[in-house]
């Protein structure tokens, strides 16, 4: 395997080896997270904005869906999702594909999507230098509501949208997926600490589902300000790849993505 001048090789979770850009956005907690927070096995499951890939591969190794589609609109992070996809032996279980995931269409309706989109708009945050970056984290490929769109075109009735988002953008994420008829079901607020402002909050949405949404206790990563020890709940979804039975929608009397 030869790496190009601007990557590197890491082992990460599952023990998956994943071939990163130096000058690209690199897997962080947020992607430990979002597939952690998906639930059961699905049949069928895209990722919009795919970047690396390794959303796709945790979902593949963790056994959260048989057969998952990477979309990802940058082509240089496309082919790279594709060579992580091979080096990991996981062909048979991820396909990427280089589209735009406000034109790509599934070939029939899937059970699940998730995504971990952009989360700036065009005209706030500062703009960074490295043109990958900025498509990964501005709403230049689309802002929230063509996501959204998006995904009604491609999911199931029935079926879970899953997305890790930033707080202060939330009511954006809820109005979207209200009127792509996806129905926020269970909700997560991420805190580094007790006492520290939210940094993430994970949505999990069922279209053509009622109203009624699971508010979860808050996550909390670290015991305390210090940032030094993992919370109790981290090491749990580090050790089992799911959150802790408190965080599940199962538990709810309207079944495993509401009614």
């Amino acid at each position: 395997m030869i790496l190009s001048e601007n990557e590197r090789l890491d082992e990460v979770n599952e023990k998956l080896k994943l071939i990163q850009k130096t000058d690209g956005l690199v897997f962080g907690t947020d992607a430990l997270l979002l597939t952690a927070y998906a639930e059961g096995e699905a049949e069928t499951a895209v990722e919009y904005g795919a970047g690396t890939g390794i959303v796709s591969l945790l979902l593949a190794t963790r056994k959260k869906a048989k057969h998952i589609t990477a979309v990802e609109v940058q082509s240089e992070f496309a082919d790279l999702a594709g060579r992580n996809i091979e080096l990991n032996g996981l062909s048979d279980k991820v396909t990427a594909v280089c589209a735009d995931v406000r034109e790509w269409r599934a070939e029939t309706p899937v059970a699940m999507i998730v995504s971990n989109p952009p989360y700036m708009k065009t005209d706030s945050g500062f703009s960074c230098d490295k043109e990958k970056k900025n498509v990964a984290r501005h709403e230049v490929m689309g802002d929230i509501g063509e996501f959204l769109a998006a995904a009604k075109r491609n999911l199931k009735y029935g079926g879970a949208f899953l997305a890790v988002y930033r707080p202060d953008r939330l009511c954006d994420l809820l109005d979207a997926m209200r009127k792509a008829e996806i129905e926020p079901k269970r909700m997560t607020f991420v805190h580094a600490s007790a006492g520290t402002e939210s940094s993430m909050v994970l949505v999990e949405g069922k279209r053509g589902g009622k109203c009624g949404l699971f508010l979860t206790p808050p996550l909390l990563l670290y015991r305390d300000g210090t940032h030094r020890e993992n919370s109790a709940e981290l090491n749990y979804i580090l050790e089992n790849g799911s959150f802790p039975p408190a965080y599940s929608v199962k538990r709810r009397k309207w079944g495993s993505h509401g009614k």
